[in-house]
């Protein structure tokens, strides 16, 4: 490598003695030579390098983030939306509700688009994982009996041997001895 005073030289330009300390200051303060350059350079395309990378790794993470409360977003309008429907069982609700995500439907404004309609094809479908309305309305009209029927009415369910002996009507006592035998048969 070639000192500036003497490329200066080369050209016919001389720096007197006096001033060469303070031109190689000036010089060093401005200038950098092809080496110098050469390091820097790299230097600076390593830290672009990297910075590139850390935007590719945010971008990818935002990505990743915004993703994920898309699905989260989805799953609690799904959870809304399932609310609506009586399942059999609670495995059940989970088919069905895989069955809506691995259809692919959008959410806009909250609302997932298309369920109503998926819906109805998963109950056509698959019509034991719902809960039959009709059949619930049927049941629900059935007569329910309060007492167990083995005691005829007369309360004798859970009687002692005692309090069936203690019944003052004698038609009533011989029917609760008779409903229950097994109290009596170590005699």
């Amino acid at each position: 490598m070639q000192n500036i005073e003497s490329i200066l030289k080369e050209f016919g330009v001389e720096i007197p003695a006096e001033k060469t300390a303070a031109f190689q200051a000036r010089f060093r303060e401005n200038y950098k030579t092809v080496k110098e350059m050469a390091k820097l350079e790299a230097a600076r395309d390593e830290w672009k390098a990297r910075a590139e990378a850390a935007d590719g790794a945010l971008n990818d993470a935002q990505s990743a983030f915004d993703a994920r409360l898309a699905q989260r977003d989805f799953d609690d309008a799904l959870k809304t939306a399932l609310a609506g429907y009586r399942f059999t069982s609670e495995a059940a609700r989970r088919d069905v509700a895989g069955q809506v995500r691995a259809a692919g439907l959008t959410l806009e404004s909250g609302r997932i688009q298309g369920l109503e309609a998926l819906m109805e094809a998963i109950r056509e479908k698959d019509r034991s994982a719902f809960v039959d309305e009709k059949l619930d309305e049927m049941r629900a009209g059935m007569a329910r009996f309060t007492q167990p029927m083995s005691d005829g009415g007369s309360g004798a369910a859970g009687m002692t041997r005692e309090k069936i002996m203690a019944i003052p009507d004698r038609a009533a006592r011989r029917r609760a001895i008779a409903e229950n035998i097994e109290i009596f048969k170590g005699e």
